[in-house]
């Protein structure tokens, strides 16, 4: 599983950067601290990312909710098959 950032390429690098600290979960200090910017200039990337529109994606490789097996492959996984 991973996240991919669609319209990425419609923002600067920097805030890029910081979009993509706070979508893994980074704090807006953190982030600051990290890229060596104040918290007001983390907003501001932060909101003009937003207003350029960006969208976050979870991908999740394969079926590891099993949501594709048939009923067969289902009851094997449980134990349940023949």
């Amino acid at each position: 599983m991973h996240l991919e950032i669609r319209g990425a390429e419609r923002l600067s690098f920097r805030e890029r950067q910081v979009v993509t600290l706070k979508e893994t979960g980074t704090r807006l200090d953190a982030i600051a601290k990290q890229l060596a910017l104040s918290e007001s200039t983390v907003t501001t990337l932060l909101h003009r990312a937003k207003t350029k529109g960006y969208q976050v994606v979870i991908v999740v490789d394969g079926d590891p909710l099993s949501l594709n097996a048939g009923p067969e492959e289902e009851d094997d996984e449980l134990g349940e098959g023949s």
